[in-house]
């Protein structure tokens, strides 16, 4: 256990000293954001502000881990999934970065790439005879034999998505990311002192643990230079690497019911996102002000600190519900 308390206070002290060096690095090399043109006009008063944050994130919780890893099969996956994802979004950066405009890989890459990644993820978890179903409270197991793969790819790509959409207000991304987090290193934990005795527990559980915990410290260590008015941003590379993180915790927790509440505000965005396109296509009006939902809270004139915090607080009552389905119906579990 103290190994995992260890990666977390490393990786956010580590985070927060290369901070400032890091972002000047970024700024130097003029790696600054792109704002849309149809985004809320206040935006373009972070036109330039540095971007691709994620980056450091995801390197201080990399050394971080395989310096106090058993390299366990779950763990290593769970950062191929976290890197795969974040070199994803870091193609997509690049080219908006290269092209000076505000979109980068096409859509048609990205779920390309991601099942490519999926596919990796599938081959890992026939290694470690994962059964190809869902436990859902209250139901019970739901056998899906080969359509499992085919909702790892959906799991994946929707979490990635999902927090991405998600990264438009300074801090929102990060903060209601490292809470998702938080929640799957718990329960994680949880289920590691049940494993057994002291002496007796299962390596693969602490494993997953260290890895959460340097990927929480390193989110909190970004955080501290992400909060309003941020001084960098996590980008598409952080936002889909946190998001592929947490899918990859939720399918070796065999917990993918629960990232639906874990992940409940990734979701809300999304699918204000789905339900703007098809009822400005089909019915020629729009439902909210500007899409994903955090924007249509800034036409509000809500500010971002409010808009954050209030997500903040949404993404803490989601995670505590899921925490307490956890105990109540998965902590029997191997």
């Amino acid at each position: 256990m103290s190994r995992v308390l260890i990666a977390g206070v490393v990786a956010l002290l580590i985070s927060i000293l290369l901070g400032p060096k890091f972002i000047d690095f970024l700024r130097r090399n003029e790696f600054g954001q792109h704002i849309r043109e149809e985004g809320p006009e206040h935006h373009f008063s972070k036109q330039g502000t540095p971007t691709m944050g994620g980056l450091l994130m995801l390197l201080v919780a990399s050394i971080t881990f395989l310096a106090l890893s058993t390299y366990t099969v779950p763990a290593l996956t769970v950062l191929f999934v976290t890197l795969g994802c974040g070199a994803v979004g870091f193609l997509d950066d690049f080219i908006k970065l290269t092209h000076r405009r505000s979109l980068g890989l096409s859509g048609r890459w990205k779920l390309i790439l991601l099942g490519l990644i999926t596919v990796g993820v599938a081959i890992a978890t026939r290694h470690q005879h994962l059964p190809t179903e869902v436990y859902v409270p209250g139901i019970g197991h739901l056998q899906l034999s080969y359509a499992w793969y085919g909702l790892l790819f959906l799991v994946i790509a929707g979490a990635a998505n999902g927090v991405n959409l998600t990264d438009g207000v300074d801090g929102l991304a990060a903060g209601t990311g490292i809470i998702a987090l938080v929640t799957f290193a718990s329960m994680i934990v949880i289920s590691w002192i049940r494993s057994g005795r002291p002496g007796h527990r299962f390596d693969t559980k602490l494993d997953l643990a260290i890895i959460a915990a340097a990927l929480i410290g390193g989110a909190i260590g970004f955080l501290w230079y992400n909060a309003w008015p941020a001084e960098v941003f996590v980008g598409d590379t952080g936002s889909m690497a946190l998001g592929g993180a947490l899918a990859a915790f939720a399918i070796f927790t065999k917990t993918i019911f629960l990232l639906l509440l874990i992940g409940g505000i990734f979701v809300i965005e999304a699918l204000s996102v789905i339900i703007q396109v098809i009822t400005f296509r089909y019915r020629g009006r729009r439902i909210f002000l500007m899409a994903p939902i955090h924007h249509h809270f800034e036409m509000k004139a809500w500010s971002e600190t409010k808009i954050m915090v209030r997500f903040w607080i949404v993404t803490g009552i989601l995670c505590a519900g899921a925490f307490a389905l956890y105990y109540r119906y998965f902590t029997g579990f191997r």
